[in-house]
């Protein structure tokens, strides 16, 4: 405890020291002054105390706080590294889901190009059939037609035979000619001979064709000028005189054969 300061106890108040040896000293004679300093090291000693027990709560929050921090920092980056993580696998499987993607497209694209494929070639065949079946439905009446024809031209050969068997008897032996078959039912072979006077047995001779109205012919031994034939079948397709058809026909040969 501190001591209060007593002004009468200043040195302008002392006494002058005694001569005698005996007497007490100035300093025995100075008042005894208290400052404290016991109150005064216990005030600092619990300062000091409570300082560090302020310094060491101070230490241990700051460690608790830094502890926490790092607690908290590696949670934190174990949270980043798991999201990281959950990243990685949505993207991989939004790669793998983008390829399925891809792939099914593909197969779709590859799917709808084949149904085109077959559609196209459905489309192609059912035209070439319906084109098939004109032809037929063409052809059988284009063969209808001819066998009408045939018929018709088979009467009228027939009609004309009754007629002019006398007539092609004359023309075969006037002209030195006999009728053979062909080998066919709508053909005729014309052969002549005595052609030539130097050989009597040398034979001409042409095929006949009598499938339709108009005479054709398709084969002569020896090969006569066509432009020829084709004017002498011209005149007996228009005029229709077999006899003298016949004759021009010879002079044909002979003229060739010469």
């Amino acid at each position: 405890m501190s001591s209060s300061f007593d002004p009468s106890l200043s040195t302008s108040g002392m006494r002058p020291p005694l001569a005698s040896a005996d007497a007490p000293s100035m300093a025995d004679s100075l008042p005894s002054i208290n400052f404290g300093f016991e109150d005064l090291r216990n005030r600092m000693a619990q300062f000091t105390a409570r300082f560090d027990a302020f310094i060491e709560r101070g230490r241990k929050q700051v460690l608790e706080e830094r502890n926490q921090f790092k607690i908290g920092l590696a949670e934190l980056q174990e949270d980043e590294r798991m999201k990281q993580r959950d990243i990685e696998i949505l993207d991989l499987k939004s790669q793998t889901h983008q390829q399925t993607l891809q792939k099914e497209a593909a197969e779709a694209a590859e799917m709808h190009a084949a149904i085109s494929s077959v559609t196209l070639e459905r489309d192609s065949r059912l035209a070439k059939r319906d084109r098939l079946k004109q032809q037929i439905d063409e052809t059988q009446k284009a063969i209808n037609q001819k066998l009408e024809a045939q018929k018709m031209h088979a009467r009228y050969l027939d009609a004309q035979a009754r007629l002019n068997v006398p007539e092609l008897d004359f023309w075969q032996d006037y002209l030195c000619l006999r009728i053979e078959g062909a080998g066919r039912e709508d053909r005729l072979k014309f052969v002549y001979t005595h052609l030539l006077e130097k050989d009597w047995e040398a034979e001409a001779w042409f095929e006949l064709g009598t499938a339709s109205r108009d005479y054709a012919v398709f084969h002569t031994r020896p090969k006569l000028d066509r432009e020829a034939l084709e004017r002498e079948l011209d005149i007996v397709n228009e005029d229709r005189d077999f006899g003298a058809f016949l004759k021009r026909m010879r002079k044909l040969f002979v003229d060739t054969m010469k």
